[in-house]
């Protein structure tokens, strides 16, 4: 495997998509809460959009626990190959099972098409299935839509299938998306930012205890 896949040395802010990888270094951010030993949590993006409303809160999530973890972001879903279960698998589908294989816990952020999950990060996850690679792996799930409550349920469904442990108060519904955040595609809206570092704290609480344990 090459070694852009071997997200442990990867530095602290990467944005993954394909074969391409560019770091960065996380903002400045006072009152944060350090934990015993950095982990790695790997983000994933359901839409294509580099400037989605969705790859926004992520970067939200992201800039508010920096300095916590080392936090990589997956842009690469459309780069995947469509699901047939082929063996060998591609390049691509190798890298991506490893990037969640390696990742200490997942975060998925997803819009809603047409009441549903889009079909990429579906396709994404399809590719997971026999490999297992989110079998138990600590989860957190926030959708952010216009109304987001259908893809919400639905991908909750799936994850269950992959036999992933959606963490304990770790998803998050944001309805009418845009209607929280400025022209400059940045999430303003102080209830909403309170709840993504809520989300964020719980996610990375759990997966500290679940590495003590």
């Amino acid at each position: 495997m090459d070694k852009k896949f071997r997200t442990k040395k990867i530095p602290q802010f990467c944005y993954i998509r394909g074969t391409n990888v560019s770091c960065q270094p996380f903002p400045s951010v006072s009152n944060i809460h350090q934990t015993k030993s950095k982990i790695n949590i790997l983000a994933i993006s359901g839409s294509l959009r580099p400037n989605s409303s969705n790859n926004a809160v992520i970067t939200t999530a992201a800039t508010l626990v920096a300095g916590e973890i080392d936090f990589i972001i997956y842009g690469g879903i459309g780069s995947l190959p469509h699901f047939d279960g082929s063996e060998p698998p591609t390049p691509e589908v190798t890298g991506f099972r490893k990037l969640v294989a390696d990742a200490d816990g997942v975060l998925i952020c997803t819009p809603e098409y047409a009441f549903g999950v889009p079909g990429s990060l579906k396709n994404a996850l399809d590719w997971t299935v026999a490999t297992g690679e989110f079998a138990n792996k600590p989860v957190a799930l926030i959708t952010a839509a216009t109304g987001g409550d259908k893809a919400h349920s639905s991908l909750l469904l799936t994850l269950t299938a992959l036999s992933a442990r959606v963490v304990e108060k770790g998803t998050l519904l944001i309805p009418f998306v845009r209607s929280k955040m400025n022209t400059n595609n940045e999430v303003t809206d102080a209830g909403t930012i309170e709840a993504i570092k809520n989300i964020m704290d719980t996610f990375i609480d759990d997966i500290n205890n679940q590495n003590l344990n």
